[in-house]
């Protein structure tokens, strides 16, 4: 008897992680009505969000513009992710993401810049309601651990208990990531140093700079 239940019961979980109903959670997302570009994300509720931000710029000095990216992570709230010679990546709270690309700008010359937003407030909302029916299968796998006779079915509803406590486990890493996601945006620059002239380089640019003054002189 008891064993039957067991297998309902899983028949059950299975069943009920399919459902699509959601609930609402409030997260960013891309909104609209702003003639500007640079002010187009703002907070919204009842999505969730990833915005990412991927630039490529030209700097004096890398390891000198990795302290200041240092200093805008921490200013809006992020924190660094890796700095390198050739890539850079940090995150802001994604409410600060706008005022972060922005102070970019004082930093060096922005080649490229490009800013996406990945909608997930579906399938986040899906593992939601699959780990509130996991947990619900669960408590009843419990009650049956309680109530069990012999060893045979203490060791089958502790196999259920063991699958139903792993998918939980890894349904609530997916929300963490998702979620931490979706609070902090991730910008990542290339970086291009600005190239100076050698010897003969200089030597062109001391021509150029005599011809010009001629004709002015002219």
């Amino acid at each position: 008897m008891l064993y039957r239940i067991v297998i309902s019961l899983s028949c059950m979980a299975l069943l009920a992680c399919g459902s699509n109903s959601a609930v609402q959670t409030p997260r960013y997302r891309a909104g609209g009505g702003s003639p500007n570009a640079d002010d187009a994300f703002v907070l919204q509720e009842g999505r969730v969000v990833i915005f990412n931000a991927n630039l490529t710029m030209k700097v004096e000095n890398a390891d000198t513009f990795n302290v200041r990216l240092t200093e805008i992570a921490r200013q809006h709230e992020g924190y660094v992710v890796k700095l390198g010679s050739e890539s850079s990546t940090f995150r802001v709270r994604a409410q600060h993401l706008n005022k972060a690309l922005k102070a970019l700008k004082g930093e060096g010359k922005i080649i490229s810049k490009t800013v996406s937003g990945n909608d997930v407030t579906e399938v986040y909302h899906d593992y939601e309601i699959r780990l509130e029916n996991l947990e619900k299968s669960r408590q009843r796998y419990l009650e049956l651990l309680a109530r069990a006779e012999n060893v045979e079915a203490t060791l089958k509803v502790e196999k259920e208990l063991e699958r139903v406590n792993g998918e939980m486990d890894s349904l609530k890493g997916k929300l963490q990531s998702m979620k931490h996601l979706a609070d902090f945006s991730t910008i990542t620059i290339d970086i291009e140093p600005r190239h100076k002239p050698g010897v003969v380089g200089y030597v062109f640019v001391g021509l150029y700079k005599g011809v010009r003054w001629l004709f002015v002189r002219v």
